[in-house]
């Protein structure tokens, strides 16, 4: 285990004195009766007293991850830790979203926060906000070589006031289209290419569209979304649209946006083309797709092992872009960081540092990587073993190229709350409304409006 060195303490020092007293800093008064040895002798002492802390101290840290599905793989990488680390005891716990961030939140009211968790890019600029998340900047400029990862993604964890990363990155992710093979042979329709646009993915949509009785019954959809955010914005981006204001400080969906959720209800209730919402109820929403229920499927990249281990030898299936809307000018993908951070208050945070920088660089090999998912550390995601070319999706390179086109997010302070995202509440419940023929896309969009600014006016007043 590392030990901080001289200057990282005085660096770190400085830095704490600096964010909390900003410009007032040079109006502090002097210590009086003490000469710059003695600062120098008092600084050295403490340094000495740092360095001199036990290395086989015993010492317990707690760990919480949301995916259930990665338990057993994290565990291996949990366990290579404590081997290399052996007064080291991690305390690993796994709870799946959404009861995660329940669990989270009861822990942070209480004041006992694990250590190290997994962070979203939907709750970060929050847990930034209240002061939840440990500034790692130091660390990560001491420790990280830039060139070995994805530092495009970096912006989504800092603090937007100071510039600083309050959690980092084990991996990134994009929304990708899943598309059906057998289903596109079997209706002579051509796979989805660069460029394709929504006039060319409602073709298919229709041909995809299967009513084998012809008794009014779908037996395949050409494609399945609801309000979900992942199904959503990769739309109203591909249409150069933009949900929120300029500064993210408000919600206001432009005209682009506003066409692309338009276009989105057409697709139910125009051409037939996808259900609503409420026809797939019982059913998980990852498992529309790959049970054979819709030929194509918006949302995030990570769904490719749960897509293997679902289809199997079903039919054979590849990934590609998200059609363009009529505005864009070119591809702006929706993808964002999953992360590690460190509570504020953890009482070993440099321990948790040591932890998160094993977690995410070079010891996790491709073999512990989650599936779908790009590794931060980029010479592991530029692997052949990561591309896996002798399985499907047999294109998964796309998901390098498409990183390329990172665009904007709608992630803010109170995202979740808004947006909907734990309890299908906010933007996600009118749009389902909307998709589900209950509610009108002007008046969904007013009363989104009204309730996403009430959230975000309490942190933007």
């Amino acid at each position: 285990m590392k030990t901080i060195k001289l200057y990282t303490i005085l660096f770190m020092v400085m830095f704490l004195v600096v964010s909390c007293g900003g410009a007032q800093v040079a109006e502090e008064p002097a210590v009086e009766d003490t000469s710059a040895e003695e600062v120098d002798s008092q600084e050295s002492e403490t340094a000495d007293e740092e360095m001199e802390e036990p290395m086989d101290e015993e010492i317990t840290m707690s760990y919480f991850m949301w995916d259930p599905s990665f338990e057993e793989t994290e565990q291996i990488m949990v366990d290579k830790f404590m081997a290399e680390n052996p007064n080291v005891t991690i305390d690993f716990q796994v709870i799946g979203t959404p009861d995660y961030w329940t669990k989270l939140e009861a822990l942070s009211a209480a004041d006992d926060l694990p250590c190290v968790f997994n962070m979203s890019a939907g709750f970060v600029d929050q847990w930034i906000s209240d002061g939840l998340l440990y500034d790692i900047q130091p660390y990560v400029d001491a420790d990280i070589n830039p060139d070995d990862y994805f530092t495009g993604v970096f912006d989504v964890v800092r603090n937007k006031s100071t510039g600083n990363m309050h959690a980092f990155p084990f991996a990134f992710v994009e929304t990708v289209m899943f598309y059906n093979k057998d289903a596109f042979d079997a209706a002579g329709v051509p796979y989805p290419a660069e460029g394709w646009t929504w006039d060319e993915f409602l073709t298919a949509a229709q041909a995809l569209t299967v009513d084998e009785g012809d008794d009014g019954v779908v037996e395949q959809y050409g494609f399945w979304f609801y309000g979900r955010y992942a199904h959503i914005e990769s739309w109203v981006y591909q249409n150069d649209g933009r949900l929120l204001n300029e500064d993210a400080t408000r919600f206001a969906a432009d005209d682009n946006a506003v066409e692309a959720l338009s276009f989105l209800d057409s697709l139910i209730h125009e051409h037939g083309v996808a259900p609503e919402p409420k026809e797939m109820e019982g059913i998980r929403q990852q498992d529309v797709f790959p049970l054979g229920l819709a030929a194509m499927w918006v949302d995030g990249a990570w769904n490719i092992n749960g897509n293997r281990e679902t289809i199997g030898d079903d039919f054979d299936w590849g990934i590609a872009p998200i059609p363009r809307g009529p505005q864009a000018a070119g591809d702006t993908a929706y993808g964002w960081p999953d992360s590690m951070a460190i509570g504020a208050n953890c009482p070993h945070p440099d321990l948790a540092w040591e932890f998160i920088n094993f977690m995410t660089g070079p010891e996790r090999t491709i073999d512990l990587t989650f599936g779908g998912k790009i590794p931060i550390y980029s010479p592991v995601a530029n692997s052949e073993e990561f591309l896996e070319a002798d399985q499907l999706p047999d294109n998964k390179g796309f998901l390098l190229e498409w990183a390329n086109n990172t665009g904007p997010t709608t992630f803010t302070p109170g995202w979740g709350e808004w947006r909907g995202y734990t309890d299908g509440a906010g933007f996600e419940g009118q749009i389902d409304e909307v998709f589900n023929g209950e509610a009108d896309l002007e008046t969904a969009l007013s009363n989104i409006t009204e309730y996403a600014n009430g959230v975000l006016e309490r942190f933007y007043p």
